[in-house]
């Protein structure tokens, strides 16, 4: 009865076992894994919600890019970036999820591959099955810091081809989550080159970007035109309000693709038309929110990892890889058997809890994933039983 692209193992792995058993329990639960940044105790402005009362709401004028106010508040986002991109290049969704749907069924035809980095987010994978895509992995190695290894993206469009499948994007995710490394400027000469001599788009995520922890801001891949370029984000971490539903595609690249690409994505947002007028008419409020919370947000990653390197020295086993953007920090750990072993024993014994690397696609053993947008208190109290609990194993 049911589509074989739905047809997933919907039983509860043994790590959410663990963490529901210890809940149920009623033990001490210390949550290093935050990613809702509505419960980690920021403080949003008071009259936010004021701007989702417009009387313009109670008429419905469908506009498929959505409404110009909307797009022209995240344009003037970009040209605060260097990246003077036109709100006719806009296109507004409800999630970065949305918005890689509208791209995926843009640019594939069913069983064609997309490229995509490794490690990284695991929900590329369910977002390939629902749009009847394969994924085709590329290696994010590390050496004193992360890096594109091209050589894995030349040999995954080997396999692509030999196996009579048509690579038709590379994605990349600037920061990418949970490395929190970004590409480099040669990295992306490369892939335009790429890109250009297969007859690629580039996908970039760009939901992390106003984190960077340097304080030389990195350029958003929006400014790129040399290749096809689709560009995401949206207000779930840029102003951190996953609840408000707003997100967007920018469109740059040369000018005819880039004509074309818009053209038929209009055709795509018109058949679905899923953008709520009353948040689209907010949207410049909200927007406009990140300049109250990203500082909060901004300090709470600065002071944890500074909790993380304060701790660290005390014992000779963890490391913390670097990390040059985003919300959370890899740690290097012992290979003791899987991580998520390591992880459930933790948890147990400590009332910690860690992410185990191999939910991001880590290439090994030995990597576990802190949120750095815990509250401080319970970052600093939890860090520290977990490396202690490491040490003592």
């Amino acid at each position: 009865m049911f589509s074989r692209r739905t047809a997933w193992d919907l039983a509860r792995n043994r790590y959410t076992e663990a963490l529901e058993d210890h809940k149920s329990a009623g033990r001490e639960l210390l949550d290093l894994t935050a990613s809702n940044p509505t419960t980690v105790g920021l403080a949003y402005r008071r009259d936010l919600l004021e701007s989702l009362t417009h009387r313009e709401s109670l008429t419905y004028r469908p506009v498929a890019q959505g409404q110009f106010s909307a797009r022209h508040a995240v344009a003037a986002y970009y040209a605060e970036k260097g990246s003077p991109i036109s709100a006719d290049n806009l296109i507004l969704t409800t999630s970065t999820s949305e918005a890689y749907s509208f791209v995926f069924r843009l640019l594939c035809n069913p069983a064609d591959a997309l490229l995509v980095p490794a490690p990284s987010y695991p929900l590329f994978d369910f977002l390939a099955e629902l749009n009847d895509v394969r994924l085709a992995p590329y290696e994010l190695v590390y050496d004193h810091g992360w890096q594109i290894e091209f050589g894995s993206i030349q040999a995954a469009m080997r396999r692509c081809e030999a196996e009579g499948a048509k690579c038709r994007a590379i994605l990349v995710v600037h920061p990418n989550n949970p490395t929190g490394s970004f590409v480099k400027s040669h990295e992306a000469a490369e892939l335009n080159r790429i890109s250009t001599a297969h007859d690629l788009a580039i996908i970039a995520d760009e939901v992390f970007l106003d984190f960077a922890l340097s304080d030389e801001k990195p350029l958003t891949v929006s400014a790129n035109t040399n290749a096809l370029t689709f560009t995401l984000s949206g207000l779930s971490k840029v102003s951190a309000l996953p609840q408000m539903k707003i997100a967007w595609i920018a469109v740059t690249g040369p000018d005819a693709l880039q004509k074309e690409a818009l053209a038929r994505l209009e055709v795509i947002a018109d058949t679905y038309l899923s953008m709520n007028t009353p948040l689209q008419l907010a949207l410049p409020t909200l927007l406009a929110e990140r300049h109250h919370i990203q500082p909060q947000l901004m300090r709470r990653i600065q002071t944890n990892l500074a909790v993380l390197d304060t701790v660290l020295p005390d014992q000779k086993l963890c490391q913390r890889l670097a990390v040059e953007g985003g919300w959370y920090s890899v740690l290097r750990v012992p290979s003791m058997g899987s991580d998520e072993d390591l992880a459930i024993a933790m948890l147990r014994a400590t009332g910690v809890l860690l992410q185990p690397g191999h939910f991001y696609n880590f290439p090994g053993e030995g990597f576990l994933v802190a949120s750095l947008i815990t509250p401080t208190e319970v970052f600093a109290t939890g860090i520290t039983r977990a490396l202690q609990f490491i040490a003592a194993r």
